[in-house]
């Protein structure tokens, strides 16, 4: 029929908005589909001895790795929660890896994020505390520290000055460094790293969930050749002036200008026993010329004909291609911990490598974020009683002294009563003795005896 009945033009109009809504229902559902995060791995500790399962220690010949345990550490907020995977042994290589629940076969048209955490408990002073991502070509059991990785990233100290977090990109056989600075945590509290590198070429280093570094992947390494090199071929003209000054012309040196650089002691005198003889001609020493002004130079004027320094011309650089894909990873399989620590002590926990950044950062808020503030309570408790402890030590210790001191004084003061009792006692035995002994004195007083029995 060429028309339709107002009835059932209102059964069209209902039978089209239900499948409107059925339309949308069905995109609102394969969006959340289609959102929802890839977790290439998700390691806690949670599950106790059974990490050893998962995290397959090298056995690489030559090299003597120190153990791992679980730990939370001295000071933590929920130790179930809080307990990772520490080294265990000090002036150790470290090296164990793990596979990924799902090995990463391409991030075309994704993000990737590599997130953990790590606690340097110890005050550490020379080491690690980075993550590498491996190929499938890995052998776990032959991990070593020229084992080919994808990424490295994390913190890595060496003295008071290198502490530094590492980004470095393996890109067509090479191992390239980040050529900005981004300086790692370096107390004992647990911090958090994430590296974030997306789809449009562009990267995110985050600590403690907080943006540190951000920018674009081929300015900040050397992923390409650069687009135009010198000529190798190219050579400097022969009139070209590169000298930017020029002497005076018209610079005159001056008459009196040459002296000589010595010239004899005016106040030296021939020595009277000098013989011509015997000693030769006398001559006087010289001495420096203080009128000698050495070398006679033009003085120097601007060179109008300068064309300054002289640069060959660039030409394409042949070793150059576009790389819009320089973001791309392509299989990954394993996460390992390759490090070397001088002092052990280290706490690795809650290793993330997924591709949804806002997941990772979910993540972070209900692990470190919930977890930071407590442990940060614990440790300042943890420290005020070490410093009273140290407190009463040192209040202990210099009452020890002082009772000591106050022993000393005492028996010099005994030792200097008796000493000045025995030099008494010596002079008075002394004179005593003198009196009864001395004849001359004896013959005096019998001298004046006898002078007075005559006057009497």
């Amino acid at each position: 029929r060429g028309t339709c009945s107002v009835g059932e033009l209102v059964l069209l109009f209902c039978i089209s908005s239900i499948m409107a809504r059925l339309v949308l229902a069905l995109s609102s559902l394969l969006l959340v589909v289609c959102s929802d995060p890839t977790v290439y791995l998700r390691e806690d500790f949670a599950d106790g001895d059974a990490w050893s399962s998962r995290w397959i220690q090298s056995e690489h010949e030559g090299k003597t790795f120190g153990k791992l345990g679980l730990s939370a550490g001295e000071f933590f907020h929920d130790e179930a929660k809080d307990t990772g995977l520490k080294t265990l042994e000090n002036a150790r290589f470290y090296g164990v890896s793990a596979a990924l629940t799902t090995p990463v076969e391409s991030t075309e048209g994704k993000t990737l994020v590599v997130q953990f955490s790590v606690k340097h408990e110890q005050k550490i002073d020379c080491g690690g505390g980075y993550l590498k991502l491996f190929p499938s070509s890995l052998n776990p059991t032959d991990l070593h520290g020229d084992a080919p990785y994808n990424i490295m990233f994390g913190p890595d100290i060496c003295g008071p000055s290198a502490r530094r977090v590492h980004v470095i990109f393996n890109y067509r056989g090479n191992n390239l460094l980040l050529k900005k600075e981004i300086r790692c945590k370096d107390d004992e509290l647990t911090h958090l790293y994430t590296l974030i590198v997306r789809a449009d070429n562009t990267y995110e280093v985050r600590i403690d969930n907080k943006k540190e570094q951000s920018g674009k992947l081929e300015e900040d390494w050397d992923f390409l050749e650069p687009k135009e090199t010198p000529d190798p071929d190219a050579t400097q003209p022969e009139d070209w002036d590169d000298n930017p000054f020029l002497d005076d012309p018209e610079d005159v040196k001056p008459e009196d200008w040459e002296q000589p650089e010595t010239i004899p002691d005016p106040d030296a005198k021939k020595p009277a026993d000098w013989d011509d003889d015997m000693d030769g001609e006398w001559e006087p020493p010289v001495i420096d010329n203080p009128d000698f002004k050495g070398e006679w130079r033009p003085k120097q004027i601007d060179n109008a004909n300068y064309q300054g320094e002289w640069e060959p011309a660039m030409i394409a650089n042949p070793k150059y291609f576009e790389d819009d894909k320089l973001y791309l990873q392509k299989d990954i399989k394993y996460v390992g911990i390759d490090i070397w620590q001088v002092k052990s002590g280290s706490i690795f926990d809650n290793i993330l490598i997924t591709d949804d950044e806002d997941f990772a950062r979910n993540v972070a808020k209900e692990t470190f974020e919930e977890s930071a503030k407590g442990e940060k309570e614990k440790k300042e408790e943890k420290d005020e009683i070490e410093r009273k402890k140290r407190e009463d030590e040192r209040k202990a210790r210099e009452a020890e002294e002082a009772a000591a001191e106050a022993d000393d004084e005492e028996e010099d003061d005994i030792e200097d009563d008796e000493s000045a009792f025995a030099e008494d006692a010596d002079i008075e035995s002394a004179g005593a003795g003198d009196e009864a002994t001395d004849p001359e004195e004896e013959a005096e007083v019998n001298s004046i005896k006898e002078d007075v029995k005559d006057e009497l």
